[in-house]
């Protein structure tokens, strides 16, 4: 399984962008679908997930700038970003959670991660 990241970049403060991860090989079911964030010199941090019935849950510094969605039938994770801050300047990092046959169990898998700088 691979998860492959896509869409970051450099832009302006108050720009946006828009973050792909699609997961390719032998996956059974995905449930949850996620972006983490990593800043230099600090800790992994949760950024947004979603759930396989497509609830969602965010962090609180990125509410109401930041969109998560998914296309199950592309096993294909969107984040679109507003509204973007210098203090959101990070490598992110897609994740998933899930089964690869009927009776695996689950695991986290990762992608490569993909770096937003917010810049002027």
């Amino acid at each position: 399984v691979q998860l492959q990241a896509s869409g970051g970049g450099l832009v302006q403060p108050g720009g946006s962008l828009r973050l792909s991860c699609a997961a390719s090989g032998s996956i059974f079911v995905i449930n949850a679908m996620g972006w983490y964030r990593q800043a230099p010199g600090k800790q992994r941090e949760l950024v947004a997930t979603i759930a396989s019935g497509g609830s969602t849950n965010y962090a609180d510094s990125v509410k109401g700038r930041f969109t998560i969605s998914r296309d199950n039938a592309k096993n294909t994770v969107y984040l679109q970003m507003n509204g973007l801050k210098p203090e959101d300047t990070a490598v992110y990092y897609c994740n998933a959670d899930l089964k690869r046959s009927p009776l695996g169990g689950r695991r986290d898998y990762w992608g490569q991660g993909t770096l937003v700088t917010v810049s002027s």
